[in-house]
């Protein structure tokens, strides 16, 4: 049985262990407001505000988002966000004044990501809805209506807490029971945001059945600084993931922010962005140029190895039955990576080609290379000969260049619906260029709009 507040009222269900808030709140609870659109946490449509049990508000995504993960938290669909006498939220009565709605099939979702930042006190409104799609009325209105509402008090009834409630299926606490779980399980399924996995259910119609949930593993949802370094559990999500480096490494967090919406970031993790191995991931091409470490775990054995090692090829890793990501460690160094995203859309939208640059020069010449990328390989790949091409060698253009042939040995890209392989390869070695460029403080932004 699944305990969890819905606009404030305790509900307690029986739920389906992959059984989707979307379709729950439309199919058994009538509450329609929230639209189904994508179907894969895209578009926002669904939007609804989750708090958890330490009182923090989210904006999320219902269509991806498992009835068992919100066991003991709190929800608040678009039907919520107004008074219990109808009062309207800020965000509500700034959308009317500032005509905000034409369709109306996104407004719900604008209405709660609006809610959860007017809650959280959040004012860079273009990234809070990066992740609502509105095709009718045009993101002006939308912007002006958010800024009206900022002054405004976040209303007493928009304060939710989590209700006491035990899960209604493994939902381990920590990283010792969730070894112990899927060492006994080691065929079963660990499930973290749910942003890839919920795309198993929603598009390729999978039943999972013998599952686990990791977002109760409090050791494994923190990000330690140590002498050596960032040490960040696997159960963290991309939204920690940006605030820990943003002030240690900014091209990566700025990499990340473009990684996927606000409700995307706030429930994906590292952990599983690392673990799917998907060969356009955003997080293991920086994380490899940065020299970053992989902890896996099965049972009590614990081993670690480079990030880079942990892919061998295209839908394979270096993980055994039983075992799981537990931690990713990054060694302490001064800020010398830049990032950069290659994608049709600016924002929340998959890598056509992501590069990472994290090149160390001292006394004019490079001392260090490691340059990392996705999109270009079966898998995130390092670029070995481009790096040794530089190595020992003077920074300059003339050896930036004559590096550029490294990439051709490096990579054999593929053509598909984003790019073809002759566009991925020469965005690739552009990509040095622009890093070149960039060192020597010319600016190279690809934005040519500022607000």
């Amino acid at each position: 049985m699944l305990t969890f507040l819905l606009n404030g009222e305790t509900v307690e269900a029986e739920v389906g262990p992959t059984e989707a808030l979307l379709d729950f709140l439309r199919e058994r609870r009538a509450l329609t407001g929230t639209k189904e659109g994508c179907n894969e946490g895209d578009c926002g449509a669904c939007s609804v505000i989750v708090t958890d049990e330490h009182g923090v508000s989210k904006a999320m995504n219902a269509c991806i988002l498992f009835m068992p993960q919100l066991a003991g938290r709190a929800v608040r669909t678009v039907e919520g966000v107004s008074g219990p006498h109808g009062e309207l939220h800020p965000v509500q009565r700034a959308m009317v004044d500032h005509h905000g709605s034409q369709c109306g099939f996104c407004t719900p979702g604008f209405i709660t990501t609006m809610a959860a930042a007017h809650k959280n006190g959040a004012t860079n409104h273009e990234d809070q809805l990066a992740g609502n799609l509105c095709r009718c009325t045009g993101y002006a209105p939308i912007i002006r209506a958010a800024q009206e509402a900022e002054a405004q008090p976040v209303p007493d009834w928009m304060d939710d807490r989590a209700v006491g409630s035990a899960p209604p299926y493994p939902m381990p606490e920590s990283s010792d029971a969730l070894a112990a779980w899927y060492k006994d399980n080691p065929d079963g399924t660990l499930i973290g945001g749910a942003t890839d996995v919920g795309l198993w259910v929603t598009k390729q119609l999978r039943e999972l059945n013998n599952i686990a949930f990791t977002g109760r593993c409090a050791d494994l949802q923190r990000i330690e600084t140590t002498e050596d370094g960032l040490r960040i559990g696997a159960a963290c999500t991309i939204s920690q993931l940006l605030e820990a480096v943003a002030p240690l490494y900014p091209s990566f967090a700025e990499m990340l922010r473009r990684y996927g919406s606000t409700q995307v970031r706030n429930a994906a993790t590292i952990g599983g962005n690392i673990a799917n191995g998907s060969p356009i991931g955003d997080g293991p091409p920086a994380l490899i140029a940065l020299g970053a470490t992989l902890h896996l775990r099965c049972g009590d054995t614990r081993r670690d190895m480079p990030l880079e090692d942990f892919f061998i090829e295209y839908g394979k890793q270096d993980r055994q039955a039983g075992e799981f990501v537990e931690f990713v460690t990054i060694p302490k160094q001064r800020d010398t990576v830049k990032c950069y995203k290659l994608s049709k859309r600016f924002d929340q939208d998959i890598s056509a080609v992501c590069g990472c640059f994290n090149i160390v020069v001292a006394g004019g010449s490079v001392a260090k290379a490691r340059i990392a990328f996705g999109g270009m390989a079966g898998t995130p790949k390092r670029a070995t000969h481009v790096e040794n091409a530089l190595i020992g060698k003077a920074w300059s253009e003339d050896n930036m260049e004559a590096a550029l042939d490294g990439f051709d040995k490096d990579y054999t890209p593929m053509s598909d619906m984003r790019a073809s392989a002759e566009y991925r390869m020469q965005t690739a070695k552009n990509m040095l260029r622009r890093a070149y460029v960039e060192s020597l403080g010319i600016p190279t932004s690809v934005l040519e709009v500022h607000p």
